[in-house]
């Protein structure tokens, strides 16, 4: 059984920084791409930001500049460092991760149940 678990969410000012982290444990053989989405009241789920497992980034253009992730592949974690956070990028944010475990020869996507983003004064 293979889990995502998000941390690092909260409430922060407008201008602030909060640091995401998402670790996937399980019976896992490999680990390619993770990601970040996230949902605001009332809007579909949006992409923000992934990362291959070469380490080759993209991010969506509301937070170019602002967010950074990265990974550590010997922990199995990957982190989203978003800092000048506007009360726009208020969601409850999700981890994803393309990975390949022992009881199957493909690889699936794992999705984490989301940590609270709130960027408001």
């Amino acid at each position: 059984q293979v889990q995502l678990v998000e941390s690092g969410g909260g409430l922060v000012q407008p201008g602030g920084s909060l640091r995401l982290s998402c670790v996937a444990s399980g019976s896992i053989l490999n680990i390619d791409a993770m990601g970040w989405s996230r949902q605001a009241p009332g809007k579909q789920r949006e992409s923000v930001a992934g990362i291959t497992g070469g380490s080759n980034t993209d991010y969506a253009d509301s937070v170019k500049g602002r967010f950074t992730i990265s990974r550590d592949n010997a922990k199995n974690t990957v982190y989203l460092q978003m800092n000048s956070l506007k009360p726009e990028d208020t969601a409850v944010y999700y981890c994803n991760a393309r990975l390949r475990t022992a009881r199957s020869s493909y690889y699936n996507d794992y999705w984490g149940q989301g940590t609270q983003v709130t960027v408001s004064s």
